[in-house]
C-alpha cells in the first residue's frame, strides 16, 4: 500500500467515539466532518467537529446504518477518509467497500476481512488451522434437521451454547443444558439471529465455565505485521454485555496468549486495529473466542497502561505506516480499569432511562481520565444506546487503581436519568472482584443480591437531591459533609416538567 496523508476525516459515528476520534484528529493536524440525525443536531459531537452534516431522521436504519448517506457526507464534504467507530456500520464489509468505491479510505481493516470476520465459522476455520485452540464444537453449521443437531449436541457435549453465525452481543445465543432443551433453543435462537442478522445459521460451542474473559488489542500494519499491546480482562459482564474491564490482566500470564493472537490475526490477513477475545479457564488453558474488527469500547485502559494512542495508530495505518520497530513494548505502567455509566435502571431489569441530563458534575480526579459526550441539559435519545460516559482510572497498582475509580463514581452526579452509578460502586466493593476472582458468570449469577444492595450513601443523598427538585418547591443542595440543605429553587417554575418522568 503506497503511503496516503490523511487531511479530512469523516466520523461516521456519535457519542463519546466521535469525540473519541475527533481529539486525535486534532492533535495530528487533520479536519474532521460529524454526521448526526434530526435528534442529535444539538449533540456535543456535532459541535467539536469542524463540519457537520445531517444523514437523516432518527431512525439508526435511515441515519448511522445509511450506507448511501454516509458516504455521501464523505464526498461533499471533500473528505478524503471514514473512521467509522464502534457499532453501527463499523464492521459492516459492504460499508468499507463502498468508501472504497468512492475514493475514500475506510480506516479499519479491508472489506475482504469483514466478509470472513462476519461469518464466525469461517474465523474459526482460519484460526485453528493457524494453530490457536478454538472452543471445542464443529467447525460447520448445525443443520436444521433435528437427528442431525442432536448427534452433533452429543458430538460436542453438554451444557453447550447455541450461536448465531452472523452474530454479536449475546443475539441468537442459547445455552442448552440437557438434550430436553435443545429443539426449543435452537428455534428460538434461529428467530432471534434471523431478526438481527438476517441469518439464521447457527453453530455450536461447548460451555467453557468458569472462565474468564480475556481480550487482545491487536494492531496489524499495511504489511500484515502483527503488534499486541498487551491483554485487558473483560470478565465482569452481564448477559454478555461488559461491564467493567481492566488493564493489565490480574494473576495472570498473558505471554502465550498474546502470541497465539499474533497468529489468529495474521491467520485471517488482518489490517488495522482489531481484538482477538479467548476465554481462559482456571488452569490457564485458553480458547479463541472470536475476533472484533474495530476499536474496542474499552480501549482507554490499554492506552493509558501502555501510553499509546490507538485511534493514531489506526489513522498511521490508514495511512499506509509499517512498523519499523521490534514487536517488544516494555512492560505495562500501572494499571487501569474503566467502568461505563449508563442511563438505565439496574432496580428495573436495567431499562433504559431517556431524558433530559438537569445537572452534571462529571468525575475528576488524580489518574482519572472520562471519555464522554454528556453535557449540562442533553437529551438522552430512546434511540441509540444509552452511555453517557467511560470513567477509567490509572494507578500504579490494582488497588490504587480501584480505589481512585471507586472515588470518582462517588463524586458524579448526575440528576435527569437513572443511572448505573450505585451498581458498579457495589461491584468495586465485592470482595471477589476486589481480590481479581474473575469469571464470566460472576455477575448473572448473583445479580439479584448485587442490584437488591442497599443504595451506598452518595447515592441515597442524591436520590434526596432528586425527590426535591420532583416535589418543585425547594432546592437540595450537598453540603461538605453529605447531608442534603434545602432552599428555595428556580426550579419550581418548570411546571408540569419531571425529571426522569416514565422511566422510574
Amino acid at each position: 500500500m503506497n503511503d496516503v496523508t490523511l487531511k479530512k476525516v469523516l466520523i461516521a459515528n456519535r457519542g463519546e467515539i466521535a469525540i473519541r476520534v475527533i481529539r486525535s484528529c486534532r492533535v495530528l493536524g487533520i479536519a474532521t466532518v460529524a454526521v448526526y440525525s434530526e435528534v442529535d443536531a444539538d449533540q456535543r459531537h456535532v459541535r467539536e467537529a469542524d463540519e457537520a452534516v445531517c444523514i437523516g431522521p432518527a431512525e439508526a436504519r435511515a441515519s448511522y446504518l445509511n450506507v448511501e448517506a454516509v458516504v455521501q457526507a464523505a464526498v461533499d464534504t471533500g473528505a478524503d477518509s471514514v473512521h467509522p467507530g464502534y457499532g453501527f456500520l463499523s464492521e459492516n464489509a459492504a460499508f468499507a467497500r463502498a468508501c472504497a468505491e468512492a475514493g475514500l479510505v475506510f480506516i479499519g481493516p479491508p472489506a475482504a476481512v469483514l466478509d470472513d470476520a462476519a461469518d464466525k465459522l469461517v474465523v474459526k476455520r482460519h484460526v485453528a488451522a493457524a494453530g490457536v485452540p478454538v472452543i471445542p464444537g464443529p467447525l460447520e453449521p448445525v443443520s436444521e434437521d433435528l437427528a442431525v443437531l442432536t448427534a452433533a449436541a452429543e458430538a460436542t457435549g453438554y451444557p453447550l451454547l447455541l450461536k448465531a453465525s452472523a452474530g454479536g452481543g449475546g443475539k441468537g445465543m442459547r445455552r442448552v443444558e440437557t438434550p430436553d432443551g435443545l429443539q426449543a433453543a435452537a428455534e428460538g435462537a434461529r428467530r432471534e439471529a434471523g431478526g438481527a442478522f438476517g441469518n439464521t445459521e447457527l453453530y455450536l460451542e461447548r460451555i467453557i465455565a468458569p472462565a474468564r474473559h480475556v481480550e487482545v488489542q491487536v494492531v496489524c500494519d499495511a504489511d500484515g505485521s502483527a503488534r499486541t499491546y498487551g491483554c485487558r480482562d473483560c470478565s465482569m459482564q452481564r448477559r454478555h454485555q461488559k461491564v467493567l474491564e481492566e488493564s493489565p490482566v490480574p494473576g495472570l500470564a498473558t505471554e502465550a496468549i498474546e502470541e497465539a493472537a499474533r497468529k489468529a490475526a495474521s491467520a485471517l490477513g488482518y489490517r488495522n486495529a482489531g481484538t482477538v477475545e479467548m476465554l481462559v479457564e482456571p488452569d490457564g488453558t485458553f480458547w479463541f473466542l472470536e475476533l472484533n474488527c474495530r476499536l474496542q469500547v474499552e480501549h482507554p485502559v490499554t492506552e493509558l497502561v501502555y501510553g499509546v494512542d490507538l485511534v493514531a495508530l489506526q489513522l498511521a495505518v490508514a495511512s499506509g505506516r509499517v512498523f519499523k520497530t521490534p514487536h517488544e513494548l516494555g512492560a505495562a505502567r500501572g494499571h487501569a480499569i474503566e467502568a461505563r455509566i449508563y442511563a438505565e435502571d439496574p432496580a428495573t431489569g436495567f431499562l433504559p432511562s431517556p431524558g433530559t441530563l438537569l445537572h452534571l458534575v462529571p468525575p475528576e480526579g488524580p489518574g482519572i481520565r472520562v471519555d464522554a459526550a454528556w453535557f449540562g441539559g442533553m437529551v438522552v435519545s430512546p434511540h441509540y444506546d444509552p452511555l453517557l460516559a467511560k470513567v477509567i482510572a490509572h494507578g500504579e497498582t490494582r488497588d490504587e487503581a480501584l480505589a481512585r475509580l471507586d472515588r470518582a463514581l462517588a463524586d458524579t452526579v448526575v440528576l435527569g436519568v437513572r443511572t448505573n452509578i450505585a451498581f458498579l460502586r457495589t461491584l468495586l466493593a465485592d470482595h471477589d472482584f476486589r481480590h481479581a476472582v474473575l469469571r464470566t458468570d460472576a455477575i448473572d449469577a448473583r445479580l439479584e443480591e448485587l442490584t437488591a444492595l442497599p443504595p451506598l450513601a452518595d447515592e441515597v443523598v442524591l436520590a434526596a437531591v432528586a425527590d426535591e427538585l420532583l416535589a418543585g418547591g425547594a432546592r437540595t443542595a450537598l453540603a461538605g459533609d453529605g447531608v442534603a440543605v434545602v432552599s428555595p429553587t428556580p426550579w419550581s417554575s418548570l411546571g408540569g416538567f419531571r425529571m426522569g418522568e416514565g422511566a422510574r
